[in-house]
């Protein structure tokens, strides 16, 4: 679909404007609380200033949607093809528009406490929530792609912390005589290119998800409920990056500073450690097509990057509110989102 042919939509179908509406206020929300995990490590040890960070954050979030996209577009693929909301296309697309307004809703109260939510999952919670509502059971869950989920999450979480662990360990290892001005130059350097590759990953992750969720909602304004191919057109690519990264701005150090700083101090090798590992495994799941989260994946990093240190290095009472956060996502936005679709159907 061209830009022209979306506008051409969006007139003969004003519903459509609340959807696309709504799931760019899920972009937004995610780049105002998801994105900052990406820059979180190289912010925290000063490698970058905070406004540096974040434009680099946004071009690469870019970067990696466009490129990822088009090498891969299977992650995105799988969240078009996670949920079936009935055979009524308007019925259908309100329920969309309810998950979405419930994600914001859940972000938003997580932001408030500097809690860094996953809007990943967030993401899967509403939509099954709202397939839950349509079908009454979970007849509109496809369980085959809704394993993918299952899988990526405890991948996501294993890898992220021993990638964390091992790595630290061998640079520990590695540069045991060199001199510690020296090593903090190429370290310094090094994360900026590190940090550099996370927030690629989490254009790759994230941005391809949300753009599943806007192609099913231009489908579902059409009529289409069936709908099972998708291509990705570049203007989207662009919009999506676009209003990730202004979200990324005008949000994100509540959240840098509970990852980055708060959970544990990090100096800069420790840092370079947590990016590569979080990059790494990201990678790997998106090209398995496992959507996973980018915030799991890198405060984990960050976990195993302080335990190869000292297990006492970690501060798990911030680390167990964010687990926490986790564990209550999936039942809390999964249920806002059944709430607010059954509202919406009546409402609407």
């Amino acid at each position: 679909m061209t830009l022209t042919q979306f506008f051409a939509q969006l007139s003969a179908a004003p519903a459509l404007w609340v959807t696309a509406i709504l799931t760019l206020g899920v972009i937004l929300v995610n780049g105002w609380t998801d994105a900052p995990n990406a820059i979180a490590s190289c912010v925290a040890t000063r490698a970058m200033r905070p406004r540096a960070a974040i434009l680099m954050a946004a071009a690469c979030n870019f970067l990696g949607v466009l490129v990822m996209t088009m090498l891969s577009p299977r992650v995105a693929e799988t969240i078009y093809n996670m949920v079936d909301f009935g055979s009524d296309a308007h019925e259908a697309q309100i329920a969309l528009s309810a998950a979405m307004f419930a994600i914001v809703a859940w972000a938003v109260l997580a932001w408030a406490f500097g809690i860094p939510t996953s809007e990943s999952h967030a993401l899967i919670a509403g939509l099954t929530g709202s397939a839950i509502a349509m079908h009454g059971n979970l007849n509109g869950v496809n369980g085959a792609e809704w394993a993918k989920v299952l899988y990526g999450l405890v991948f996501s979480l294993v890898i992220g912390f021993a990638l964390g662990f091992v790595f630290t360990k061998a640079l520990q290892r590695a540069f045991t005589n060199v001199d510690y001005k020296k090593a903090n130059v190429f370290f310094d350097k090094g994360q900026v290119a590190a940090a550099a590759g996370t927030a690629f990953m989490h254009g790759a992750q994230d941005g391809q998800k949300f753009m599943g969720v806007f192609l099913l909602g231009i489908a579902l304004s059409g009529g289409n409920t069936s709908a099972s191919a998708m291509q990705i057109p570049v203007w989207l690519m662009i919009l999506c990056s676009a209003v990730m990264g202004f979200g990324t701005s005008i949000g994100g150090m509540k959240i840098i500073k509970s990852v980055g700083m708060d959970m544990v101090r990090l100096e800069k090798y420790q840092g370079f450690a947590a990016d590569i590992s979080a990059t790494a495994g990201l990678l790997v799941c998106s090209l398995l097509g496992m959507p996973v989260s980018t915030t799991h994946a890198k405060t984990t990093a960050i976990m195993g990057v302080g335990a190869a240190k000292r297990f006492r290095c970690v501060n798990w009472g911030v680390a167990k509110d964010m687990a926490l956060t986790w564990l209550l996502t999936f039942p809390g936005c999964g249920a806002i989102g059944y709430l607010m679709t059954k509202l919406f159907v009546l409402i609407f």
